[in-house]
């Protein structure tokens, strides 16, 4: 099956795109990009040049996906969500001239298996979002986070621990959590470490 491009969409021609696949509308893919296979490109979404993304993934509306970012197989980016590439961001140098890609050395987002970053949230580089892990809408992430942590507020702290289904879990004592979904459970080793028992 191979992919599906939108005669509006800007995909550049060095860019791969995997088999099932899908860019909407006035999506921009710049060269390098790698993308895996099923994956869908939200109308409007930007990916930057020499981004890797998995299989499985889901750019919503408005994304913007700036490089050198790496996103693991089954990740969700919300709309309008935005992961940087600048620690310390200016137009330009301290003499007034402008800056060019080679007066800057640029830091990426990685994010794991199957983590979901919510509508507007903002990714903060360089910073790591551990697999499983639930971004709320419009928090900011500026320090990496840990599998199957629940993140929100600006700047962004964990308020619980969520499952692969991605609803909060429940405690069952003992430091032990379960899947009201699912019924997976897990075992909290620490305030940031999160152990799944079974799925």
């Amino acid at each position: 099956m191979s992919a599906k491009i939108s005669p509006t969409a800007s995909v550049d021609a060095s860019a791969v795109i995997g088999d099932g696949s899908s860019i909407w509308g006035d999506a921009q893919v710049r060269g390098g990009a790698k993308l895996g296979k099923n994956c869908i490109v939200g109308t409007g979404a930007y990916i930057d040049a020499n981004v890797e993304i998995g299989d499985n993934c889901k750019i919503q509306n408005l994304a913007l996906v700036y490089h050198p970012a790496k996103l693991a197989n089954g990740v969700f980016i919300g709309p309008a969500a935005v992961l940087t590439n600048d620690q310390y961001p200016r137009a330009i140098n301290p003499d007034g001239s402008l800056k060019s890609a080679s007066d800057w050395d640029a830091v990426g987002v990685t994010i794991k298996e199957g983590a979901a970053i919510g509508a507007r949230a903002v990714c903060v580089a360089p910073v790591t979002i551990g697999a499983w892990a639930l971004i709320a809408a419009g928090a900011v992430v500026n320090k990496d986070v840990p599998d199957f942590a629940l993140m929100a507020g600006v700047p962004a702290k964990r308020i619980r621990w969520v499952g692969r289904a991605g609803v909060p879990l429940e405690s069952i004592g003992d430091n032990r959590f379960r899947c009201p979904t699912t019924g997976a459970t897990y075992k909290e080793e620490s305030s940031d470490k999160l152990i799944e028992e079974s799925k």
